[in-house]
């Protein structure tokens, strides 16, 4: 089957139209794949557990007995150094957890009363 000559301009069109399309969509428009998708869901989901969590750990930090001491030690360590000295305390542990969370240690420091921070 022959198609008539001047289908040929249009045909181009469509395609060229479809892809000029679908780049300003994924560039400007704010498409996204399903996959990234899924990682925006999946990080804003974490940094939403973080925030939740940022009680546990301050609860964590008023319960323990050596609080005073910890907490020294926090604020002498330089000001890069702090949320390893958080980890360090166990107050950036989720429950249920082996490893502190350095997202929770960072969110916890900054709920952490600490003097010249």
């Amino acid at each position: 089957m022959t198609f008539p000559e001047w289908t040929k301009p249009g045909a181009y069109g469509a395609v060229g139209g479809a892809i000029v399309v679908s780049v300003l969509g994924f560039t400007w428009g704010g498409w996204t794949t399903a996959g990234g998708a899924q990682d925006i869901a999946r990080t804003f989901a974490t940094q939403e557990v973080t925030t939740a969590m940022v009680p546990v750990c301050l609860n964590a930090s008023a319960a323990d007995p050596e609080r005073t001491t910890k907490l020294a030690t926090i604020q002498d360590a330089s000001s890069f150094g702090r949320s390893r000295a958080v980890m360090a305390t166990g107050w950036a542990t989720f429950p249920g957890a082996d490893q502190p969370n350095r997202d929770l240690a960072v969110a916890c420091l900054e709920g952490l009363e600490l003097d010249g921070s």
